[in-house]
């Protein structure tokens, strides 16, 4: 019996076997802090500090490069200049010969709105003496009815005059015959009678040509206003066709000065220069005399920017439990890190983080991002972090169970909604 009683050996190995399963129980309700784990880089917060491309806005031909790779420009150096190859521009004085096109186009403007001013004077003129001429016309056409009037009067009263003498002449003919009367008084009443016939027939007379003044009269001052108005419509006619003219030569010099202000800027394009602070990473073009065209990218500048951020990408599964203003631990490539997810407290290496932004729509592979920036609570990131280096990082969210957070993962179940359901029972709490 004493041989086969169990070695010391294996009751030891029992013990620690026991030891370890007690202990794995004990760690199985250990707290867990869960989290969203996702890879990313380093970026910067505002899209004006992250790497961009200088694009050229002319087509040309590089003649100079001034800068060189890993080279820091300042807002407005020069990074090379550009010569021209479009057939329209070769003209080196083709902007002095612009400026003496607009010069001559002012001039034969100026020209234009005197000679409308003069014609408008003219018009002006000729509507003065049409009025003249039409009061003068007018003044002879009343002097001329007044007359009319006055010898219609005078050949009513002669005709009068010459009935009543022609009575007394046939009356004292009769008289005479009768031998009532003298012959001598009977010539004395012919006499008087063939006098008064001529009187009524000069005053006929007087009477028709004032009739004839009248009508005359009437007729000049038609012509008056006809000659006038034709004089007037030929004026304004010319006027329409200066102005006319006037206005294409403004349209025409405002296109040269479009082309002269196009042609100033369009010089200072041929120079390349730095839109804002930062190292020059990559030279897109190389050499002299290679031709870029319009837009094209030309060097590519790293701005020295000083808010950094880590674009993270995380899976849709997790997109609804990130919130801004959650919590990150972060990891950078280079920086010797000891990280345990759930339990942050114990991490080496890692900086802490806030959730400053959440795209709605999902950027790659499917995957959403998130931007992250430094925590002012935590430790500083590093000075030296560059732009587009690797990162990773893990939302922070509730504490669980060691073995609820395992059961969690062998089944593919997101994150706890622990929080979540907080806010909404203290809405309805509040509500209440």
């Amino acid at each position: 019996m004493k041989t086969l009683k169990t070695p010391s050996a294996g009751k030891t190995l029992a013990r620690w076997l026991i030891g370890f399963f007690l202990l794995f129980i004990v760690c199985l309700f250990l707290p867990w802090q869960q989290n969203i784990q996702g890879k990313g880089k380093v970026t910067a917060l505002t899209p004006e500090n992250r790497p961009q491309a200088v694009e050229s806005a002319i087509a040309g031909r590089i003649s100079n490069w001034k800068v060189v790779e890993g080279q820091y420009v300042s807002k407005g150096d020069t990074i090379l200049q550009l010569s021209e190859i479009k057939e329209k521009y070769f003209d080196p004085q083709m902007l002095e010969r612009l400026g003496e096109q607009i010069t001559s186009k002012e001039k034969a403007l100026t020209s234009k709105i005197a000679k409308a001013q003069a014609l408008q004077d003219q018009i002006k003129a000729l509507q003065k003496a049409m009025n003249i001429k039409l009061n003068q016309a007018q003044n002879k056409y009343v002097q001329a009815r007044l007359k009319l009037t006055s010898d219609s009067v005078d050949y009513e009263a002669e005709r009068v005059r010459y009935a009543n003498f022609r009575n007394q002449y046939e009356r004292n003919k009769t008289l005479y015959e009768a031998g009532n009367i003298a012959l001598t008084k009977l010539q004395d009443l012919e006499s008087k009678f063939q006098e008064s016939k001529m009187k009524v027939v000069s005053a006929e007379n007087k009477f028709l040509q004032s009739k004839t003044e009248l009508v005359t009269a009437r007729i000049d001052i038609n012509a008056v206003e006809a000659d006038y108005y034709d004089k007037i419509n030929k004026a304004e006619s010319e006027l329409n066709a200066t102005l006319s003219d006037t206005y294409n030569t403004e349209g025409e010099l405002f296109k040269l000065r479009n082309e002269y202000t196009n042609m100033e800027i369009r010089n200072e394009q041929y120079v390349l220069r730095a839109p804002q602070d930062g190292y020059v990473v990559q030279a897109m073009k190389a050499g002299i005399g290679e031709t870029i065209k319009e837009g094209e990218p030309v060097v590519s500048i790293l701005p020295q920017s000083l808010d950094k951020a880590v674009a993270l990408f995380i899976k849709p599964m997790d997109m609804p439990l990130i919130a801004r203003g959650n919590k990150v631990r972060v990891e950078f490539d280079g920086w010797p890190a000891l990280q345990f997810s759930g339990w942050p407290n114990v991490s080496v290496g890692s900086f802490g983080g806030i959730v400053q932004v959440v795209d709605r729509v999902n950027s790659v592979e499917g995957l959403f991002r998130i931007l992250v920036t430094p925590d002012p609570d935590d430790e500083p990131w590093p000075e030296r972090l560059a732009l587009g280096s690797g990162a990773k990082g893990w939302v922070m969210l509730e504490d669980v169970p060691l073995w609820y957070e395992i059961w969690r993962q062998l089944n593919g179940f997101p994150p706890s909604l622990y929080e979540e359901n907080k806010d909404m029972t203290f809405v309805k709490d509040d509500k209440k």
